[in-house]
């Protein structure tokens, strides 16, 4: 790949970064131990909730399962999604045992519609998952009266939401659970990794023994300077464990996530600028409600007001050497859960013209001034508008 191409969700990594897990590496403890619980104890810390409600875990993958496990979800349940995300909340859910019911999107904010879930709740709902889409928080207080007047759990899938906040309160914090995700796109990345915030501290507790096999000491606790400790398997777990490796660079990147999130801010405006009267659709601003994370900048190209399709975009763009992203194409719109839940595109209308129009631009504090002005030059030339 050229060095002037510029890579799409290119993480910002510094010499402390590299420091950091090259001090890991130099300890000879390298596996889930003391970086993880300080890891944990510093998102806690951010997101202003006790750490003892901190999981670390390998993915927000795993952490959305273990959070729908430790809420009691499974067969014969339902659980409400928007059709707008990665095919991991949905996975999640399946694998959990529960079923996915989808509730189409708010066509402008692109965030699960309070109004679709309420039209989708039967005597089988049993929780909601909403997806803060693009760092945008979700309407969390309607959901959460609509979570209330059924008894329903709610999970936040905060994989884009680090940073958020929704009326003075954190993302994360709103729900009975939290998952939040450190892939190498994320506002803060472990490479892979992600971690689950519980209100409930027998939820956590049970979420760390499934982690890791279900049992109940992990390795640093058996193997530790104080000797080793015997285990019992109390659960059928996962290996869903978070590495020591992983969390040193979780800790370095989190130390300057206020940094990054003004540089990504300061883009995510530029580029609002620039595309102010373009023929395609841009991001709703936010409001004095919100803190937005800026995690992804999308544009939505109508093919019947824009020279070009999104796919034609796309091309174009990466011919540019510009790297792109499609965030997302609804889940609807996939033959697997098509085959298995009889799911229609033409179902979620709005879901469906997002997604097929969708295109997410490079949005990472690593971009420069000089990078970003390119971005936005080639996004004017492909569109022809000034």
């Amino acid at each position: 790949m050229s060095d002037s191409f510029i890579i799409f969700g290119s993480p910002e990594i510094q010499q402390s970064d590299i420091d950091a897990v090259t001090r890991v590496l130099e300890s000879n403890w390298l596996g889930t131990g003391p970086k993880v619980a300080e890891f944990e104890a510093k998102f806690a810390e951010y997101k202003s909730v006790d750490s003892k409600q901190m999981a670390a875990v390998n993915s927000c993958t795993a952490a959305l399962h273990l959070s729908l496990i430790a809420a009691g979800l499974g067969q014969g349940d339902e659980v409400i999604t928007t059709p707008l995300t990665f095919c991991a909340t949905v996975n999640a859910i399946i694998h959990s045992g529960a079923t996915p019911v989808l509730a189409d999107i708010d066509p402008s904010t692109l965030n699960i519609d309070p109004k679709e879930i309420e039209k989708k709740i039967t005597s089988r709902t049993k929780a909601i998952i909403p997806v803060h889409f693009a760092g945008r928080p979700c309407e969390m207080k309607l959901i959460q009266e609509i979570a209330n007047r059924y008894q329903l759990k709610i999970i936040e899938d905060c994989a884009h939401a680090v940073e958020t906040e929704y009326l003075g309160q954190k993302a994360g914090t709103f729900g009975d659970f939290a998952c939040f995700s450190f892939y190498v796109t994320k506002n803060i990345t472990t490479g892979e990794g992600g971690m689950v915030l519980a209100k409930k501290l027998e939820d956590i507790n049970r979420i760390k023994v499934l982690a890791l096999h279900g049992m109940s000491k992990d390795a640093w606790k058996r193997y530790g300077d104080s000797g080793y400790k015997h285990y019992q398997v109390v659960e059928c777990g996962f290996k869903y464990n978070m590495m020591d490796i992983q969390a040193a660079l979780g800790i370095s990147q989190l130390s300057r996530i206020e940094t990054n999130w003004l540089k990504r801010k300061e883009l995510w405006q530029r580029y609002q600028e620039a595309f102010k009267g373009s023929p395609v659709m841009t991001p709703a601003e936010p409001d004095e409600t919100m803190r937005h994370a800026y995690h992804l900048y999308t544009l939505v190209i109508d093919s019947d007001q824009s020279v070009l399709s999104r796919d034609q975009f796309l091309d174009e763009m990466t011919s540019h050497g510009i790297g792109v992203g499609v965030h997302y194409m609804s889940i609807a719109e996939h033959p697997y859960y098509q085959d298995r839940f009889s799911w229609s595109p033409q179902d979620y209308p709005c879901a469906t013209k997002v997604g097929r129009n969708i295109v997410s631009l490079p949005l990472s504090a690593k971009i420069s001034d000089v990078e970003s002005e390119r971005i936005i030059k080639v996004v004017k030339t492909l569109l022809q508008f000034k």
